[in-house]
């Protein structure tokens, strides 16, 4: 992928300037991406209730309301500022629908860029554990999740984030740099290391990840 999506040279500046024409071509060029985020860190109890697209409807909705803040965000790249707002009303939805559920799942989401969502190791072992879909599968789908979770969280949490976002949401090695607050150099050494770390810890748990044939 390469370090930067084409975006219209003016954007930036049209959004500073509180243009909801150019909110709209953001929001719109960037759909895929933002939903492959919502895909990644929305809570299977959630889903029950909202669609993510419904999650998007209302993400528009907040940055329409935030646009006037753009320019004192100080986000660098527009799409990291949008994928913001929607992680934060991701955030604020499993809350309002979830409620006292989200203790083990939601209250740990951060709200800020230097802190990082204990929820980040559930949703990666979600993800590499797949999907299996009869009634054996599910059982050993469900301890295997707990296992590659438990395994996940041996990392560092910054490590873990970096693969989430660089691997799991396929942002650029600067959007996920510009995301955890760091120097591009630092997160393209993080990402290699963390790629490493995760490897080897799941190395020393042999048929983790591996579906048992019937």
């Amino acid at each position: 992928m390469p370090d930067s999506l084409p975006v219209h040279r003016d954007l930036k500046g049209r959004l500073q300037q509180k243009d909801e024409t150019a909110l709209a071509e953001l929001f719109s060029g960037q759909r895929d991406r933002l939903l492959r985020m919502v895909d990644f860190r929305m809570d299977g109890r959630l889903r029950t209730r909202l669609w993510p697209d419904d999650v998007l409807q209302e993400a528009f909705l907040a940055a329409r309301q935030r646009i006037g803040r753009f320019a004192e965000d100080g986000f660098e790249s527009p799409f990291v500022w949008l994928r913001m707002v929607v992680h934060q009303t991701l955030i604020d939805l499993h809350r309002r629908h979830l409620g006292a559920q989200i203790r083990d799942a939601g209250k740990e989401v951060p709200l800020d860029r230097q802190r990082f969502s204990q929820t980040t190791s559930a949703s990666m072992a979600i993800h590499l554990v797949g999907d299996w879909t009869t009634p054996t599968q599910a059982a050993v789908r469900s301890e295997r999740f707990e296992a590659a979770r438990r395994t996940i969280e041996q990392m560092e949490p910054m490590d873990r984030e970096i693969l989430a976002l660089r691997h799991f949401e396929e942002l650029t090695n600067s959007e996920a740099a510009e995301e955890l607050g760091i120097q591009p150099k630092a997160a393209s050494i993080r990402y290699v290391r963390a790629l490493a770390r995760l490897r080897q810890i799941l190395s020393e748990r042999p048929g983790l990840l591996e579906e048992d044939t019937p």
